[in-house]
């Protein structure tokens, strides 16, 4: 007996933001009646790519699934030459809020964000949006102090001589060097994504950055560990009791995202359900594809 197999739609399409353009796509109907899922990604400064298996949600449980670059990354408008006074969380903001709006889903939607993604999505539920009637927060901080202590005691786990090669070029100011990031790949293997080699999606997310850094650099600095960007002393502890919407946390037992990263939602967000990925880091949806949608999907179901 022939089994056939029948293709999710995909669209491709771009909204007008400010006088640029951010790409998003479409997995699946929105006329569906399910919850459509906006997927929002980290960096600040990766792209979609990486997290592109969370459209599989879409044939799972017939939901759209919604992907975007965020502005100045991947196949969105590109801005070398604008600063750090440009790139902030209000900025990324009134973007997925335009987005929403263009999409006409903003009276009913899930959001999922992963590491800066659930970040925005965090400082997008404070601010209890009507139509949010689920969030999902992936691996990501919620004050980044906690998270440049956790990244340099695991850091501080690495080989001595990683750590020496990391430390010399900080100090020297080289950090484009090819030494130092070798040395940098070996905590991104530990703690960023296990998988070796990397999956294609994940190594065209960091192929596209190496070409353009400019978001990255600017918001958080040249790695996960060393963070002199503007984002530095972000933090929404003191805010997270505002979230009404029904949350569930993520995270990787080898994660970068430690149970300390996260602890602040799991204390302050009324119902948060968490749960802990044992064979991941940060990338659960890479790592644990099958079980890390099923999760995702099964917990949106219940908000449909």
């Amino acid at each position: 007996m022939e089994t056939h197999v029948v293709a999710v739609p995909s669209k491709q399409a771009y909204l007008p933001f400010r006088e640029y353009r951010t790409w998003y796509r479409i997995t699946g109907s929105l006329d569906g009646g399910k919850l459509p899922l906006v997927v929002v990604h980290g960096g600040p400064g990766c792209t979609h790519d990486y997290v592109d298996s969370f459209k599989g949600i879409a044939e799972l449980d017939g939901r759209a699934v919604i992907h975007y670059d965020q502005l100045g990354n991947g196949n969105s408008t590109r801005l070398p030459a604008k600063g750090s006074d440009f790139w902030t969380p209000a900025l990324f903001l009134e973007e997925l809020d335009a987005l929403l709006k263009h999409l006409g889903i903003q009276d009913r939607y899930a959001f999922l964000g992963q590491s800066w993604g659930g970040m925005l999505g965090a400082e997008h539920a404070v601010r209890q949006p009507k139509g949010l009637k689920a969030l999902v927060i992936a691996n990501s901080p919620a004050n980044m102090h906690t998270w440049v202590s956790e990244a340099n005691r695991l850091r501080q786990e690495l080989p001595w001589e990683v750590q020496e090669t990391l430390l010399k070029h900080e100090e020297a100011g080289t950090i484009t060097d090819p030494e130092y990031l070798t040395a940098s790949r070996v905590f991104y293997d530990r703690h960023v994504c296990r998988v070796v080699p990397w999956p294609p999606e994940v190594a065209r997310t960091f192929a596209i950055m190496d070409e353009d850094n400019t978001v990255y650099r600017n918001m958080n600095g040249p790695t996960e560990f060393h963070v002199i960007g503007t984002m530095k002393d972000w933090t929404i502890e003191d805010r997270l009791h505002l979230i009404e919407a029904p949350t569930l946390l993520i995270s990787g037992k080898h994660d970068e995202a430690t149970p300390l990263v996260v602890k602040p939602y799991l204390d302050q967000v009324r119902g948060v359900e968490w749960v802990l990925f044992e064979n991941s880091s940060h990338m659960p949806h890479v790592e644990e594809t099958d079980l890390c949608l099923a999760t995702v999907s099964r917990f949106l179901s219940s908000h449909d």
